[in-house]
Order: structure tokens, then sequence, then C-alpha cells
């Protein structure tokens, strides 16, 4: 019993930084859409810009880490936001579900709204991000490829 206890109270706890996480997460995953809009406005306008170093004397393996690097984030994001997003929604599951038990309605519909809502922003940040990170690939895909024709190691 005091092992049960004891873990309810540490998800409690957890409750408000996981909520924290989740606002950050779908503050990031607006961030990225952010930048990656202007990053398409910017390509839009110049067909030639790179988000990628340039230059003959970069080594190949060196722009596919810098792309691995632009893009590691948004991966990251879209992992990690829906299982924040799992854990603020167990978290206040247990309270409603003991309101229910205990015919506290407005305690049981508060708790369910919470649990909801924190899934929801979760996995809003977690499409947006996996989107984002669909879309970027793709571009800096393209900049390897282009580089590796330009310096003919493939055709």
């Amino acid at each position: 019993m005091i092992i049960e206890t004891g873990m309810a109270q540490l998800a409690q706890w957890l409750l408000w930084p996981v909520s924290l996480g989740v606002l950050g997460a779908f503050a990031a995953a607006l961030w990225a859409l952010g930048r990656t809009l202007a990053e398409a406005w910017q390509r839009w306008r110049d067909p030639a810009w790179r988000a990628l170093p340039a230059g003959d004397s970069v080594p190949l393996e060196a722009l596919e880490l810098a792309a691995l690097r632009q893009l590691e984030p948004l991966r990251l994001l879209a992992r990690i936001a829906p299982l924040l997003g799992l854990i603020a929604t167990m978290i206040p599951l247990g309270p409603a579900l003991a309101g229910v038990a205990s015919g506290d309605g407005g305690r049981t519909l508060l708790g369910f709204g919470n649990a909801f809502s924190g899934v929801v922003l979760a996995l809003a940040a977690a499409a947006l991000a996996l989107a984002l990170h669909s879309l970027r690939r793709r571009w800096l895909l393209e900049e390897l490829h282009a580089v590796r024709r330009a310096r003919g190691l493939v055709e």
C-alpha cells in the first residue's frame, strides 16, 4: 500500500513538469513551422539558396552531418511529444476515475478535460514536427544530391 501511494504521489508531482513539456513541445513545433515557412520563402525567392554550408572544400561527410544536425530536433520532437502527451493523459485519469467512483462529477469532468487537452496539444506538436521533418529532409537530401552531382559523384 505504501508503494502504491508513493508512486501515485510521484506521478502527481510529474504533472506540472510534463504539462510544461507538452506546452514547450507545442511552442517548439510552432517555432519550427515559422522557421520552415521562412526557409520556404527564401528558397522560393532564390532557388540557389542552400541551408547547408557551401563550397567545394567542405567534405561530403560534414555536409551530411550538418543535415542531420538540422533535422534531429524535429525528429526528436515528433517522437517525444506523443510520449509526453500520454503521460499528461494518464496522470489526471487516476483522480478522475476516483471521482467517478465517488460520484463527484465536477472533479471527474475536470480530470478528463485536463487529460485530453494534454494529449491533443502533444499530438498536434508531433504531427506538425513530423510533417516539417519530412519536408526539410527532402530539401536537404536534394541539396546533398546537387552537391554530389556537382562533384561528379552521381550522374
